[in-house]
């Protein structure tokens, strides 16, 4: 059976030390909003492979969301996945295939995201798991049908270039994902980009490579 991308960066970094301790080990760069945007920017954690490898990671935008019986809608934010770009490789232990890396692999990171931070009003807690369970399975599918009509195309800038992504709404917010790589190439400047958020709205967005993580607490 392969391992696919989507397990192996399960691993994340640890919540003891400076969460850009992590970042700072990536070979490839990071992408957030733009400068058009002025509010708080937030570090959440990186994910890695077993030898350590550095694979994806998300930076915040806005109001730090968090699970509560509340109602969502004062929550304004907008969180950037960055995901390296990689071929299909053996896996560090030598036992099995990884999964080249997408723009499939960075809608699944932004839609599961989007579910971590996501709690239906009208559910009881005992039941969130399975309906988590049943969400992410959800969020898995559509990921790997970005050409389907759950998705619509959203033009946006990625480095001041306007640049095609994958975008749908749900109840709980927006989704968003494609590539910033140059031509399809792959290696240390290629990287997919997902994005979710809630309260703040998807279009006008821009991203841009992060020039100093000193900009984002945490």
């Amino acid at each position: 059976m392969e391992t696919t991308s989507r397990t192996v960066t399960d691993q994340v970094s640890a919540d003891t030390g400076r969460k850009v301790d992590g970042y700072l080990l990536a070979a490839f760069p990071w992408y957030g909003l733009d400068e058009a945007f002025t509010g708080p920017r937030w570090l959440m954690r990186v994910g890695s492979a077993a030898d350590g490898t550095v694979e994806h990671g998300a930076t915040g935008h806005g109001v730090e969301p968090t699970i509560k019986l509340e109602s969502p809608e004062d929550e304004r934010f907008a969180v950037v996945v960055t995901v390296a770009s990689r071929p299909v490789r053996r896996s560090a232990d030598g036992t099995g295939v990884l999964e080249a890396t997408s723009v499939s692999t960075a809608a699944w990171l932004a839609g599961s995201g989007l579910l971590a931070h996501t709690w239906p009003t009208q559910m009881d807690r005992t039941l969130r798991q399975d309906w988590l369970d049943q969400q992410t399975m959800l969020a898995w599918e559509l990921a790997d049908d970005l050409g389907g009509e759950g998705w619509s195309e959203l033009m946006l800038p990625v480095d001041g270039v306007p640049t095609p992504f994958c975008y749908r709404e749900s109840e709980y917010g927006w989704v968003l994902a494609g590539s910033a790589s140059k031509d399809g190439a792959e290696g240390p400047e290629g990287v997919h980009l997902g994005a979710y958020g809630r309260g703040m709205s998807a279009y006008g967005l821009g991203f841009s490579v992060i020039k100093d993580l000193d900009a984002y607490e945490g």
